[in-house]
């Protein structure tokens, strides 16, 4: 949702009055998403989908109102139901009194490149709750399930007092399975007739599940699948006091077992709080979110290092014989470090890149 573009006006006080209603904007926007303003929060999210020049102070404006929700990822492949199970948990922790986000990730449309499916469609019964935000992001192209702006996407609705935001990936396969970095508990679903449900599982999706919903179990075909999942799951290694996932029956459609699967993510969140796992999963969500951002910064110093004189220089040096090609790496490495940090923010580079990671 955009906001009206500032008249135009000549000279630099025009210019100094743009910049400062720009930084006004923000902390609005932060304010206005805090009180529940779903058009604040919309545009924010907006801001940081488009890699807006604006990310950075978004980023330190909501920085204090960090890490106070509850980030649940739902995963599975195609057909099993997230979207209807995610509706059904909305509806759950509603009834608590809670308020909720939906991130819904869905293919990237060709034409428009936004979400391609739309799952706020799928989500109507709660379109008219100002206490649950619902967003469709596009993937853009990103793999892993997700969307390259989820992870900033979160810290909105975290700012916003969402005291559960629940992530939806889009329909994944054996390895996109990057919900598992980013949630506090990840759920995994399955259902009957959809092949051989453990071999979708397996690969990779039977490593990340916290917690196991086998969907649609009111069709022919439900134990078995729970009955797999369970053997599969016996012949991993569970150390004393390790969470070790159950597996939970659910038919989303009508809501049976969605109380279950509420139970048994209060379950995980109470045990990683009393082992110290979800502190531990959190710190290592920030620490590969800041080396993404690093690593970006240094991709794009090195993007512009074919017009850098300093490159002319060291390979002059490297002809004549004075330098050796390491040590001159070496060399202008160490200079570029010690340049100012890169304006991170570029939709064709900085932050984009950073969340693909």
């Amino acid at each position: 949702m955009s906001e009206p573009a500032p008249k135009a006006e000549a000279g630099g006080a025009a210019a100094h009055r743009v910049s400062g209603r720009r930084r006004r904007s923000v902390a609005d926007l932060v304010e206005g998403a805090r009180s529940g303003d779903p058009r604040a929060v919309g545009r924010l999210i907006s801001l940081v989908e488009d890699a807006s020049p604006e990310l950075r102070e978004v980023a330190a404006t909501l920085a204090p109102y960090a890490g106070q929700a509850r980030v649940v990822g739902i995963t599975g492949a195609p057909g099993v139901g997230k979207s209807t199970c995610t509706s059904a948990l909305v509806a759950a922790y509603r009834r608590q009194g809670l308020r909720v986000g939906v991130l819904a990730v869905d293919p990237t449309s060709p034409f428009s490149g936004g979400a391609l499916l739309g799952d706020r469609v799928r989500m109507q019964d709660h379109a008219t709750d100002p206490e649950v935000f619902i967003r469709s992001m596009a993937t853009r192209g990103h793999l892993g399930g997700l969307a390259w702006a989820t992870p900033q996407a979160v810290r909105v609705l975290d700012a916003a007092g969402c005291a559960v935001i629940l992530i939806e990936t889009v329909g994944v396969g054996q390895s996109e399975v990057e919900v598992a970095g980013l949630a506090d508990t990840t759920l995994v679903l399955l259902a009957p007739g959809m092949g051989d449900a453990v071999q979708v599982a397996k690969a990779g999706l039977l490593e990340v599940g916290d917690v196991y919903v086998v969907n649609k179990a009111d069709r022919e075909g439900a134990e078995r699948v729970r009955r797999d999942l369970r053997n599969m799951l016996a012949l991993g290694s569970w150390p004393d006091g390790v969470w070790r996932p159950p597996i939970v029956l659910t038919v989303a459609t009508s809501g049976e077992g969605v109380d279950a699967v509420v139970e048994a993510v209060d379950r995980h969140h109470a045990d990683g709080v009393d082992s110290g796992e979800l502190a531990r999963r959190r710190v290592r969500r920030a620490r590969a979110e800041v080396e993404a951002l690093a690593l970006v910064d240094l991709r794009t110093r090195l993007d512009r290092l074919p017009r850098d004189h300093r490159l002319d220089a060291v390979a002059a040096r490297v002809a004549g014989g004075e330098l050796d090609p390491y040590r001159a790496a070496d060399e202008l490495v160490g200079q570029m470090l010690g340049d100012q940090p890169s304006r991170m923010g570029d939709p064709n580079g900085g932050a984009r890149a950073a969340s693909s990671r």
